[in-house]
C-alpha cells in the first residue's frame, strides 16, 4: 500500500512540476479536495482543473522539491501521506525558504486504483522560530 500511495503522490507532484493541470486533476477522486498554499479550497476534478489551468498558463510556477516523511494506513483502502516541500523559483538555483510547506495527502483505493481525496499544501512559516525554517530548508537542500 505505501508504495502505491507514494506513487500517487509522486504523480501529483510530477504533474505540478510539468505544469500539467489535467495530469494533476486526474489524480483526484471525483469529489477530491485540494487546499492550496493560499488557502484556496477546490472540490472535484473539474474545479481543480479550472483553477490550475490559468495558473500554469499565466504564471511561472516553481517546481516542488519534496521529501515524504510518513505514509500511514487508515485501513485497507485509505492512507495518509505527510511530506515536506520546497520550491526553487524561476531563475534561481536554491530553495526559497519563504515558500516551504507541509503537504498532506489522503488517498483512497477505488475500483480504478488509488486516488487523492485530499491534498493540502500548508505554508511552513514557523512564526518566530527561524531555526525550524532553516532546519527544513537544509533537509530539502540535501535532495538537490
Amino acid at each position: 500500500m505505501n508504495t502505491e500511495v507514494q506513487k500517487l503522490y509522486n504523480a501529483l507532484i510530477d504533474a505540478w512540476n510539468r505544469r500539467d493541470a489535467k495530469g494533476m486533476s486526474d489524480q483526484f477522486a471525483e469529489q477530491g479536495v485540494q487546499i492550496g498554499f493560499d488557502g484556496s479550497k477546490l472540490i472535484g476534478k473539474a474545479e481543480i482543473l479550472a483553477h490550475l489551468t490559468p495558473i500554469f498558463e499565466e504564471h511561472p510556477t516553481a517546481p516542488f522539491i519534496t521529501k515524504v516523511k510518513d505514509v500511514r494506513s487508515l485501513g485497507t483502502d485509505a492512507a495518509i501521506l505527510h511530506a515536506i516541500a520546497g520550491m526553487i523559483p524561476s531563475g534561481k538555483s536554491d530553495i526559497e525558504p519563504a515558500v516551504n510547506a507541509h503537504q498532506t495527502m489522503v488517498a483512497v483505493k477505488k475500483n480504478t486504483g488509488w486516488q487523492v481525496e485530499l491534498f493540502q499544501n500548508t505554508p511552513a512559516q514557523f512564526h518566530g522560530r527561524p531555526e525550524l525554517v532553516e532546519k527544513m530548508t537544509k533537509e530539502l537542500r540535501q535532495l538537490l
